[in-house]
């Protein structure tokens, strides 16, 4: 694997900055899919600028589904490091359709080669938490010893523990358990890779995210999560049979447990995410009359460094270099 040179935190930020500043002029208007191809075109447009050899292995769609991010897509200048890439432009677009809280643009990138290929797999049983519970709690464990172990390692009673789930059908044995021990539930519509930072950032009131939800969704949370010194454990979990028959087909083992560093097999990790609807992760783009302001967070892996970056962005003067337009 070849390590990148250069410090590329910021320049990521920059790449979800303009995701979300495009997609937000969509928020609440009932539209998923306009909101969502801004947010391609401003990013794809911003990864142009970047002197990486990128290969997207975790994308929004196949190259006949254009305008997405599709897998094996080449972003960059074709000149630098070579990196794999993991985009989600829009995380939660019906979130941002319907002006609920927690859409965010989020890129990951690795080495290239240490990047984790889902292929035919859509969906990932996960459990994720803080460093204090690594060692403690157990993806195949059942569920009330898991919380009763984490509460412990935590400092807590368990009816103080926050879960984060997401509020699908698939759920409702996980939520009767969680509820039967005691502990207090987040129910979210979307929002997989926030729900699994939620986790791991201890500037948020959830403790652990439990549930199935998508695998390259998982693969992005992973870069993040190793960064933070968070833990993830996973299980591909295929919810309908064409996904277990690909599975079966490409000859994938579905029982394995998978953590973070399985899915990024190295520590030269960044990471960065813009909100773009505002919730309890990151705040939302705020458009004023001048331009706009954003809430962002930036991660490199090496130095194990976080920040969380507010910007003022002047929209008459970035137009005159930038080629993404936001008007």
């Amino acid at each position: 694997m070849e390590a990148p040179t250069k410090n590329l935190a910021m320049d990521l930020v920059r790449v979800t900055e303009s995701a979300a500043l495009a997609s937000a002029r969509w928020l609440g208007r009932g539209d998923k899919e306009s909101g969502d191809k801004a947010a391609v075109d401003a990013m794809r447009k911003s990864f142009a600028a970047l002197d990486i050899q990128g290969t997207v292995i975790i994308g929004e769609g196949e190259k006949d589904e254009a305008p997405m991010l599709y897998n094996g897509e080449k972003l960059g200048t074709g000149t630098g490091v070579r990196v794999d890439v993991a985009v989600d432009p829009v995380e939660g677009t019906r979130l941002l359709a319907f002006g609920r809280p927690n859409a965010i643009s989020v890129v990951g990138v690795t080495p290239a080669g240490a990047m984790f290929n889902p292929g035919p797999s859509y969906y990932m049983k996960k459990l994720v938490g803080p460093p204090e519970v690594r060692g403690v709690i157990d993806i195949e464990a059942p569920v009330r010893d898991n919380l009763i172990k984490a509460a412990k390692a935590l400092g807590k009673d368990v009816d103080d523990l926050t879960v984060f789930v997401l509020d699908k059908p698939r759920h409702a044995k996980l939520i009767e358990e969680i509820r039967a021990v005691g502990a207090r539930i987040a129910l979210h519509t979307d929002g997989d890779i926030t729900g699994s930072l939620m986790a791991v950032d201890p500037r948020n009131g959830i403790d652990l995210m439990m549930g199935t939800g998508g695998t390259p969704e998982g693969v992005l949370s992973a870069i993040a999560i190793r960064i933070m010194g968070g833990i993830l454990q996973a299980k591909l979990d295929p919810q309908k049979a064409d996904e277990k028959s690909a599975l079966l087909a490409a000859g994938i083992d579905t029982r394995p447990v998978y953590t973070e560093a399985d899915l990024v097999k190295s520590e030269d990790l960044y990471f960065a995410a813009t909100g773009i609807s505002g919730g309890s992760f990151l705040g939302g783009v705020k458009f004023t009359g001048r331009g706009a302001v954003t809430r962002s967070v930036s991660m490199r892996g090496l130095t194990g460094t976080t920040r969380y970056i507010e910007a003022e962005h002047n929209f008459e003067r970035l137009m005159r270099v930038s080629n993404v337009k936001y008007d």
